[in-house]
């Protein structure tokens, strides 16, 4: 009779650390912390340990470049020793594939600079960024959002206030059809001859129309003509917003056939490039083929935000 009651807690008991989560909890972490003597003496654990650092790569702090102004910071990486070792374990070699890694975040961000223009990503980062400047051309914008769309491509459209508000629903559909928006002033003035006063009120009244119908708060600003003084950057700074350029120009506005645009662009293109353009014939015709050539390069198209963004494009 004693070992049937016996039997019976031993069964009771189990019971209570399966349903129990607060006791089942304690028993998985008392398993995992038995778990690295054993995984110490594998070969395969010891050999993840001695490849890590040919892997690592140390993160990039954000700064302000002489030239460039300010360049955005990128994450490093390292291994996930314990990660890679649970990936590795079942065939029990060592296999790079199968690394797992982990991002290491820079230790100064692109919030940390002062107020500076920004004409291109992390030098580092193998992403470009288009930036369209709309004021006009919206025979030429159905096109254009088509051929992103078909090759799943999300863009920056930087959008005139003056343009937003006679066409709200064309700036709805660029935001529905997955891009992001950014102000590019009123009424395309040239920003470098403006006051604060007059400069804080283009921004603004630009960021209310496109938020009224987008539903889109604007995080970045691009002057018309790339026109600024310290003063410009200063105030969209003041409406927590930085103020980007570009690195390569298509000059679509001068009617380029589609092999000078793609030409043009191809021959400046890099890590990190913003590739400026606008609704005009010679984009639309060149756009299809000009993505095709950037991602043969192996460089990913994002938005500003997402080449800002410190996240590795691997």
């Amino acid at each position: 009779m004693k070992k049937v009651y016996f039997i019976i807690i031993i069964c009771v008991a189990g019971w209570i650390a399966v349903s129990n989560p607060f006791v089942s909890k304690y028993l998985s972490f008392k398993m995992e912390s038995s778990l690295p003597a054993v995984k110490e003496s594998d070969p395969l654990y010891q050999s993840i340990i001695k490849n890590a650092p040919t892997y690592e790569i140390s993160p990039k702090d954000a700064t302000i470049d002489r030239v460039w102004k300010a360049i955005p910071g990128y994450n490093g990486r390292e291994v996930d020793i314990a990660a890679s070792y649970k990936n590795m374990k079942s065939k029990g070699v060592f296999n790079e594939k199968k690394l797992v890694f982990t991002e290491i975040k820079p230790k100064v961000h692109l919030n940390d600079l002062p107020p500076s223009p920004i004409y291109k990503g992390n030098p580092d980062k193998p992403m470009v960024a288009f930036i369209i400047n709309v004021a006009w051309g919206n025979e030429y914008l159905s096109e254009m959002l088509a051929t992103l769309k078909r090759q799943n491509v999300s863009v920056s459209f930087f959008l005139e206030g003056n343009w937003t508000k006679k066409n709200p629903e064309l700036a709805k559909l660029i935001v529905t059809s997955g891009h992001e928006v950014g102000n590019h002033s009123y009424s395309h003035p040239d920003m470098k001859q403006l006051t604060a006063s007059r400069a804080r009120e283009q921004i603004q009244k630009t960021n209310e129309i496109i938020e009224a119908a987008t539903g889109k708060k604007c995080i970045w600003f691009a002057p018309p003509s790339g026109s600024y003084r310290d003063e410009t950057i200063k105030v969209a700074a003041e409406f927590k917003m930085k103020t980007v350029m570009w690195t390569v120009d298509t000059v679509d506005w001068r009617k380029p056939s589609p092999d000078q645009l793609i030409s043009r662009v191809m021959s400046k293109i890099d890590n990190g490039s913003m590739v400026l353009m606008h609704p005009t014939e010679s984009t639309a015709k060149s756009l299809d083929r000009l993505i095709t050539q950037i991602k043969q390069k192996n460089l990913k198209i994002g938005t500003v935000s997402e080449l800002m963004s410190e996240e590795r494009v691997e």
